[in-house]
């Protein structure tokens, strides 16, 4: 609806057959009628394909989200009430060397709200057509065909009791097959989404800050390259030219976050740096660009970081006792990445599976053993996922600290990015992922989720209050300082 006020430019979009919607219904039932027939007339005259974001916005972190239902329900239900014969759904991955937005995505994450579209500002925009931002790439993957999804797995005869125009609250199997068919689309945008080398080296970088060898970085960069590989990321490396030549070239790109100066390669933040713009720390500006950068690598790499973080969190190496770790985590982290419902036992399969592919682990009936060269692989995977475990320590201790009986979300988000910068000013925290409001909405979702944190509507507003002993768990349990137990921990 943004473009919809825009001079020209909202013409343009509908001329070219785009159509607006509001980004919130609002309970109100007239228009969500009036857009879903809109919607499904097109599908069924097939007047031209429907193009949408199953996450419902951008992400503003370079992650996946988590998907949205509504406009993937509508286009679905010609298949089910028979008025079409089949529904293809085609996944389509593009992702960037460099982002145009990045900047202003990290401001959005700090809590500055977005500027508003106009035309004027996309006048003025023209400016950056002289900068080089690299390519955009674009990959179209196979239609994959909703009858042959629907085969075998449920039935469609629940809609012939009744005329089609009438709609149908739908049944809690129709629900969980909608819900499968988002998690698989999005799991095979995942599976097309190009990696840029600066993928690579910004991951190095931040586990090695602020400062690093050139030398040392562009070994460390090819063995990141390898692994990347072995996992099964669809890397695009510049024409096979060598490793020496690659780095330099990505680092003169994002010349904005890092430099080469005098065979060091810097990251342009500084611990003691106390420069602020726009009442935001430089630091944590650039270090949340370098995060959005390195998100990209975990859709790839969560699996067997998630196992590696199990094996440094149980005590021992019996495969039962880290299965029980991976199922922890994997509950806790369900709204940061995509993981397909009731897959766990195939997730924690196929992240062994890598790691021993990278011969990083070897699995017995019994245990999980790490060979003499695994170390390397698991210090590296834990490093990846360790701010995220960290940022929901935070949270936790924040919680724990809350002094008001309930709270909005609103409230939250100001405060937990006020608790951690007290924090990082102190020097007692270095994680600065914490501050990310994508972070902390998906911690308060998990915490919902858990019973960690109650939540209440009243009079259209949701308010949340915390259960304490249950957050006190959960900061132990992520602190290693409670064992996990075997029990699913879907309840603290």
């Amino acid at each position: 609806m943004d473009f919809l006020g825009m001079k020209m430019v909202g013409e343009l979009l509908r001329m070219s057959g785009a159509f607006f919607m509001r980004r919130t219904f609002g309970g109100n039932k007239l228009y969500w009628a009036v857009f879903s027939e809109y919607v499904k007339t097109m599908l069924r005259n097939g007047y031209a394909p429907v193009e949408f974001f199953l996450e419902g916005t951008r992400s503003r972190s370079a992650k996946t989200l988590t998907p949205k239902f509504g406009l993937l329900n509508i286009v679905m239900e010609p298949f089910f009430k028979r008025e079409g014969f089949d529904t293809y759904l085609v996944p389509i991955s593009i992702s960037y060397d460099k982002i145009l937005e990045e900047t202003l995505y990290v401001y959005e994450l700090l809590g500055v709200p977005k500027p508003k579209e106009s035309t004027t500002g996309l006048l003025k925009a023209r400016k950056i057509l002289s900068e080089n931002l690299g390519s955009i790439h674009v990959y179209f993957g196979d239609p994959v065909s909703l009858r042959s999804l629907a085969a075998g797995r449920m039935s469609r005869s629940s809609y012939n009791l009744v005329p089609r125009y009438i709609p149908q609250k739908q049944s809690e199997d129709m629900h969980a097959f909608v819900t499968e068919v988002a998690y698989k689309m999005e799991l095979l945008q995942i599976e097309n989404m190009v990696l840029s080398p600066w993928t690579l080296i910004v991951a190095v970088l931040l586990q090695n800050r602020p400062s690093m060898d050139f030398d040392a970085l562009v070994e460390k960069t090819l063995w990141l390259k390898g692994l990347t590989q072995a996992f099964g990321g669809f890397l695009i490396w510049p024409d096979n030219k060598p490793a020496e030549e690659v780095v330099p070239a990505s680092i003169l790109l994002h010349s904005n976050i890092a430099s080469l100066v005098k065979d060091q390669v810097i990251l342009k933040v500084d611990s003691g740096d106390s420069e602020v713009v726009d009442g935001l720390m430089l630091q944590h500006i650039t270090l949340l660009m370098c995060s959005a950068y390195r998100n990209q690598l975990l859709n790839i790499f969560v699996r067997p970081s998630l196992v590696a973080v199990a094996l440094q969190m149980t005590p021992g190496f019996r495969k039962e006792d880290v299965y029980s770790c991976f199922r922890f985590l994997r509950d806790v982290f369900a709204d940061e990445f995509i993981f397909l419902p009731g897959n766990t036992l195939k997730d924690f399969e196929e992240g062994c599976y890598l790691l021993c592919k990278s011969e990083a682990i070897q699995v017995t009936t019994k245990d999980i053993l790490v060979t003499e060269k695994g170390n390397t692989v698991l210090e590296f995977l834990v490093g990846l996922f360790k701010p995220f475990v960290e940022s929901y320590q935070i949270i936790c201790k924040y919680l724990l600290s809350e002094e008001e009986d309930h709270f909005s979300e609103e409230q939250y988000l100001a405060a937990v990015r006020k608790f951690t910068s007290q924090l990082l000013d102190q020097g007692t925290s270095q994680c600065y992922d914490v501050l990310s409001s994508d972070v902390q909405k998906n911690a308060l979702a998990a915490c919902v989720r858990l019973g960690v944190v109650e939540k209440k509507k009243i009079n259209n507003n949701c308010i949340f209050n915390v259960n304490e002993p249950a957050t006190t768990k959960l900061e132990e349990m992520l602190g290693c300082k409670t064992p996990i137990g075997k029990p699913a921990t879907a309840k603290l």
